[in-house]
């Protein structure tokens, strides 16, 4: 084998464990910097320096790909992630590091198959190939963050009602906002949770709230968001705003389900078409077809 061959594999291999290593194994730099900040305390000076060095060590990789990411493809990251939750074990710089990861697999499998292939379907399948290899983390980020919205938007009306009621029994809005969070459970909850807490730190209610609507990219939440914020404007009682719209996302729950259901005869028509009748054709005609088939070889 060539040297040039030899060490295009070395770099090859070097090059995959590293990003396979950063996209799948050990802390990401965030989590690092916040166990240095709690360590600080207990640990000698000397011994914090060697860990914001080894930190920095670790994160140079992540900024040379957001470096070498274009903007918009690292916005779309950015906001793919915040609509997931911010997951922890998928953030920017590890799906940028998985997409180069996948991409590279994505390439070699890419070129390899128009040799298997011919020309034209294997030039199409192979830029499939890596395409898909390349964009599937950012599936699996928006399929996430999917899941997550409609979880929301499913919890969010028994919420409103359990805010109505504790604003009904006197509590103020924060107060209710605070009960439900704390009692509740989900995407929903943790979101009513850190609302609070921007709060608490300064931030304007107004801000708060717009921020929620923002960050979970949830219609119903954001037409929600919109009701309360003018409430708060125009001195409406929240109490009712509230109630009002429990009732209208219950109403519109109801209908999206009654909506699926028509949908139902629809989507059934294609499998009946295709799986189905075919084998009842073949139970109900076969019997009947083969003593018609033995009636005229007797005959002949």
């Amino acid at each position: 084998m060539q040297p040039v061959a030899i060490l295009a594999i070395a770099l090859f291999s070097v090059g995959f464990g590293v990003l396979l290593w950063f996209a799948f194994g050990g802390a990401s730099a965030v989590r690092k910097q916040m166990l240095a900040n709690l360590r600080r305390q207990q640990a000698k000076p000397k011994e914090v320096a060697v860990s914001v060095t080894e930190q920095r060590k670790e994160s140079g990789l992540a900024t040379a790909l957001r470096r070498t990411a274009p903007a918009p493809l690292l916005k779309t990251i950015t906001k793919l992630w915040a609509n997931a939750g911010r997951p922890e074990h998928k953030t920017p710089d590890r799906i940028l590091a998985s997409m180069a990861l996948l991409g590279l697999v994505g390439a070699v499998i890419g070129v390899l198959v128009p040799r298997l292939v011919q020309p034209p379907l294997g030039m199409l399948l192979g830029i499939g190939v890596f395409l898909i290899a390349l964009f599937f983390p950012m599936i699996r980020l928006q399929s996430a963050g999917a899941d997550r919205q409609a979880a929301i938007k499913r919890q969010l009306p028994d919420t409103l009602d359990q805010m109505s009621i504790a604003v009904n029994a006197g509590l103020g809005f924060d107060a209710a906002m605070l009960r439900v969070a704390k009692n509740g459970k989900g995407a929903l909850a943790n979101e009513l949770v850190r609302t609070l807490q921007d709060i608490q730190v300064g931030l304007s209610r107004r801000a708060a709230y717009e921020d929620l609507a923002e960050r979970t990219g949830v219609e119903t939440l954001h037409r929600f968001v919109r009701s309360i914020i003018q409430a708060e404007a125009y001195g409406i009682a929240l109490s009712d705003v509230l109630q009002t719209q429990a009732d209208e996302l219950r109403l519109e729950r109801r209908q999206y389900a009654e909506r699926k259901a028509m949908e139902i005869p629809v989507k059934v028509v294609f499998p009946l078409i295709l799986f189905i009748m075919p084998a009842m054709f073949i139970v109900v005609i076969g019997p009947g077809a083969i003593g018609i088939m033995h009636a005229f070889s007797g005959m002949g």
